[in-house]
């Protein structure tokens, strides 16, 4: 390993706990730091989508974090208390991804699990411990931390901000949050039901209202989600002023309250994602509405985009102007979600005309026909599990090959298992029929893994092409589509990229 001065995590939630396993298991020095005693003792986000629990299958453990969490395969939408239509994510994400579902686990047991895996690779978090200030310059990052009350000085190569909307490290880069807060006050509560728990997930629209309904941890909670009454004096909203709306919307009765609170929701991304040295992730870069479970996953997101290219550049593996490609696919992303959530939330819950006609009329009849064709459902799950997400305009994407494009996430194909090699978590070149003689040798000569696929008609309806060659970068994504040995060689030497050989 490269000996150089650590990198600084700032924030130990599951985004700086996902970064902090990605630079672990690539050997990149770090040290990860948390205000706080230990991991959060509340449940805020819960789901979990395919392209999350793609990242950890290649992480080696999405199947433990399956059986510890709740499948939702079935969502229920619901009017006056009548249901309308049923989805069920089985079916409709069936050959799109190893896990056409969505998972509920609760943030504070998924902390646990990632400190727990963490501490397996024999990293500990740095608890009770604030960033207080740094000063960065052109070689490095000099950053004053309290432990407690006693000051220390160090120096560190990178800091990723994985703090939070209050985050510190944006604060002091002095970096724009532009955005709003939406009007409503929600209210989040766990609760027993006296029905017992559904293990699925339920949407409920009212003139003037909406909730949800979903498992909050396996056993018999659930939690409720919705649109809460203020009082004109401004007191505190209990429980007992949500449940006369809650409960009939939902058709439930609750017997138990376990926890609640409420809350403002903001939509917000940062002017910049990057700084010199300094990183912005997860909500210290964007933050938007519920709408879809999109927040925690896209923390997760970014933080499996840095920490390979971090890990490859500490280590001599790849050009420093690589770090430049975070910024630039991330950010993108994270405004277009902003958008699209900012405007499906307005649009659910708008107290004026327009909100309830589309909670009275639109949805009542566009939910039925959704659930009802294929196209509809299956354009539902990709909407929601982030295995649309790409990156057309970075400059580490190119080329085309069938419908699949640099910068596209590879496609699953069931039948040929051609996710397991991504286990690497490293650069491998795909070919799905027979391989170039001249493209084996160039991969031989540039130590680079190749592997083979047999052709299939699964490969066919995946969008791939038949004996075209993708470069598949260390997350999973296509680097190059339909490369020759030439164009392999061409992009290895101008990002001055160094493959293990493994």
């Amino acid at each position: 390993m490269v000996d150089t001065p650590p990198i600084l995590i700032v924030g130990a939630g599951p985004t700086g706990l996902v970064l902090a396993l990605s630079l672990a298991r690539r050997g990149a020095a770090f040290r990860i730091i948390d205000q706080h005693d230990g991991p959060g003792e509340a449940s805020r986000a819960l789901a979990m989508h395919a392209r999350t629990l793609e990242f950890y299958a290649q992480f080696g453990f999405a199947d433990a974090v399956v059986a510890a969490g709740n499948r939702i395969e079935t969502l229920h939408f619901r009017r006056l208390g009548r249901e309308l239509a049923t989805i069920r994510f089985s079916n409709i994400g069936a050959g799109l991804s190893p896990f056409p579902f969505v998972l509920d686990f609760p943030q504070d047991e998924h902390e646990r699990f990632l400190v727990d895996r963490l501490r397996e690779l024999g990293v500990e978090i740095e608890w009770q411990t604030t960033l207080k200030s740094f000063v960065h310059d052109a070689d490095g990052v000099t950053a004053t931390i309290d432990h407690g009350g006693r000051e220390e000085q160090a120096r560190f190569s990178y800091v990723c901000g994985c703090d939070g909307v209050h985050s510190r490290v944006r604060e002091m880069l002095a970096v724009g949050f532009p955005g709003g807060t939406y009007e409503n006050l929600y209210y989040v509560a766990d609760v027993k039901l006296a029905e017992g728990q559904s293990g699925d997930l339920h949407a409920a629209l009212g003139p003037d209202n909406f909730a949800l309904r979903m498992p909050a941890r396996k056993g018999a909670m659930e939690r409720l989600i919705g649109i809460a009454p203020e009082h004109a004096d401004g007191s505190p909203v209990t429980f007992e002023d949500v449940r006369p709306t809650a409960e009939p919307l939902l058709g439930v009765r609750v017997a138990s309250l376990n926890w609640f609170s409420t809350y403002r929701v903001h939509h917000r991304v940062a002017s910049h994602f990057r700084v010199g040295r300094c990183f912005l992730l997860g909500d210290a870069g964007h933050v938007h509405s519920p709408a879809g479970g999109q927040g925690m996953n896209t923390g997760v997101g970014d933080a499996v985009n840095l920490g390979w290219k971090l890990a490859h550049v500490l280590h001599g593996r790849a050009a420093p102007e690589l770090l430049d490609s975070y910024e630039a696919e991330r950010m993108p992303f994270a405004r277009q979600l902003v958008a699209t959530t900012d405007r499906a939330f307005k649009a659910v819950v708008s107290r004026g005309l327009t909100g309830k006609l589309i909670r009275s009329v639109a949805m009542p009849r566009l939910m039925p026909l959704m659930s009802r064709f294929a196209a509809g459902r299956r354009m539902f799950f990709r909407l929601v599990s982030q295995i649309e997400i790409h990156y057309p305009d970075s400059p580490i994407s190119g080329g085309k090959a069938g419908k699949v494009a640099g910068g596209d996430r590879l496609p699953w194909v069931a039948d040929s298992h051609n996710f397991d090699p991504l286990r690497s978590l490293d650069w491998q070149l795909h070919v799905y029929g027979e391989p170039r003689p001249d493209l084996t040798a160039a991969a031989g000569e540039l130590g680079l893994p190749l592997h083979a696929f047999g052709w299939s008609g699964a490969a066919e309806k995946a969008g791939l092409a038949l004996d075209a060659a993708y470069l598949i970068r260390p997350d999973g994504y296509v680097a190059l589509a339909g490369c020759d040995a030439d164009g392999l060689r061409t992009f290895v030497e101008r990002h001055a990229l160094r493959f293990t050989g493994e």
